[in-house]
């Protein structure tokens, strides 16, 4: 080792003990050292052999251990485990891994290597470091893609002309909040935002992004600013669902789904989710997030009164309002006769038992005795209170409003029985004489045989 070698180690060594010999003498899990390790860190300095200027609370905490442990050696940077061995690559594999890249561009940095071993032109006992291919490949200009290169991936700029004819929606993560029993539970920002007028028709958080908790935000939608001809969503699982398609089938509206991995087609409900995040969540205040409700008020409080009245460059200096209002002959609203409230029931299929009932949601509901054996849809609103009635269909009809089971109610029912089989001629037989009779509500003995 030479000796500048052994002088630099040295410098970065009193270096690192000159910003924690105050720390040294302290007793390991001292109250307050995290402070004034945050105190330290907040400082900049003139780092030995570094052109970084500022240390890390847990990298000033490092250096404390090691020193206990070891001492001032300890703080000396450790020499290269590969010291005294060259660490160039020869010319032929330099050579060899600039070749195979310039005939196929877009093979991978680890595809390179696996073809250059492939050649067996690259010594056993030579090992390619991806760090080290990558950074020579880089040096040749030959990872950046070049101008002339076609590329299939068409991002065109596109923007609608009347309000109504695109919505899009997206999902965008939030801020935690206090729920009644004071848990904690992070929410999702569920927003529909109109293409041409950048209108957000509504938006609201809660506490998933799944499709129950997307259909109600998309109803509000509808209720406030009318049907739009088509929906831009993305490709989670929540916009994929069978209940969204279904909705939009009933409603007319044309379903649209964003390539996968390009989120660039929703550009400008990012844009809207970055404002979101620098103009509204940075202000919230411990009242704003005390609970689910409270947010949701801030937020709209926010949109009503900031965004849809400042000016947008996109919309040549128009408030989004300004340029809804411009367009309010053209916008189409929902046939008064079209019931939001049935078209937005969740359907979902059942078989019904032998006992005529179905079980939804770990609640029994109780169905007519004529559909024992047959399959039939219930609808129901997920948002509704465990147990209330759900609709029944079967065969396209609406046959009951189904209740949940009252198993004591049952207990004092008269059971529907089969008509008998016999024959004018023949007399029917008296029930033996030790059998016990029980009286039902209606005033009918009924025998029932002893066990």
């Amino acid at each position: 080792m030479t000796d500048s070698d052994t002088d630099r180690r040295q410098a970065i060594a009193l270096f690192r003990y000159g910003l924690i010999a105050d720390l040294v003498q302290l007793a390991p899990g001292a109250k307050g050292l995290y402070q004034r390790l945050a105190a330290k860190a907040a400082g900049e300095y003139l780092i030995p052999g570094s052109t970084r200027t500022r240390v890390a609370p847990e990298t000033l905490r490092h250096w404390l251990k090691r020193y206990r442990q070891g001492g001032f050696e300890a703080l000396m940077p450790r020499p290269r485990a590969d010291r005294g061995r060259a660490r160039r690559l020869p010319d032929t594999v330099v050579e060899l891994l600039l070749d195979l890249k310039e005939q196929h561009p877009k093979l991978s940095v680890p595809l390179v290597i696996r073809e250059a071993h492939a050649t067996g032109r690259v010594p056993a006992e030579l090992r390619l470091a991806p760090s080290t291919v990558h950074r020579l490949l880089a040096r040749h200009g030959l990872m950046r893609p070049h101008p002339e290169t076609p590329t299939t991936r068409d991002r065109r700029r596109f923007a609608f002309e009347r309000a109504g004819e695109l919505w899009m929606s997206d999902v965008m993560h939030g801020p935690t909040v206090f729920l009644r029993d004071r848990t904690k539970r992070k929410t999702y920002l569920i927003a529909f935002l109109d293409d041409a007028t950048r209108v957000i028709p509504f938006a609201a958080f809660a506490l998933s992004e799944n499709t129950q908790a997307c259909l109600p935000v998309l109803k509000q939608a509808l209720l406030r600013r009318g049907l739009p001809e088509r929906l831009y969503v993305d490709n989670g699982s929540s916009f994929r669902s069978h209940q969204l398609a279904l909705v939009c089938a009933k409603l007319g509206i044309a379903l649209i789904h964003a390539r996968p991995y390009q989120p660039q087609g929703k550009g400008k409900l990012e844009r809207w989710f970055r404002s979101v995040r620098a103009q509204l969540l940075v202000r919230l205040t411990a009242e704003d997030t005390r609970s689910l409700e409270a947010l949701n008020r801030r937020l709209w409080a926010w949109v009503e009164g900031e965004y849809h009245h400042t000016p947008h460059r996109a919309l040549e200096g128009q408030t989004p309002l300004e340029r809804w209002a411009s367009h309010a002959e053209a916008l189409h609203y929902s046939d008064a006769t079209l019931n939001l409230d049935e078209v937005f029931l969740f359907e979902a299929k059942r078989k019904v038992q032998k006992d005529r009932t179905v079980s939804l949601n770990g609640v029994v509901y109780e169905v007519d005795a004529a559909l024992v054996g047959h399959t039939v849809t219930l609808r129901y609103d997920p948002s509704a209170p465990p147990g209330r009635p759900v609709h029944v269909w079967h065969e396209g009809e609406h046959r009951e409003l189904a209740k949940p089971l009252d198993a004591y109610a049952n207990c004092f029912v008269k059971r529907q029985r089969p008509s008998s089989t016999l024959s004018p001629d023949t007399p029917a037989a008296e029930p033996p004489t030790s059998a016990l009779r029980l009286r039902s509500l209606d005033g009918t003995d009924e025998p029932k045989e002893p066990r």
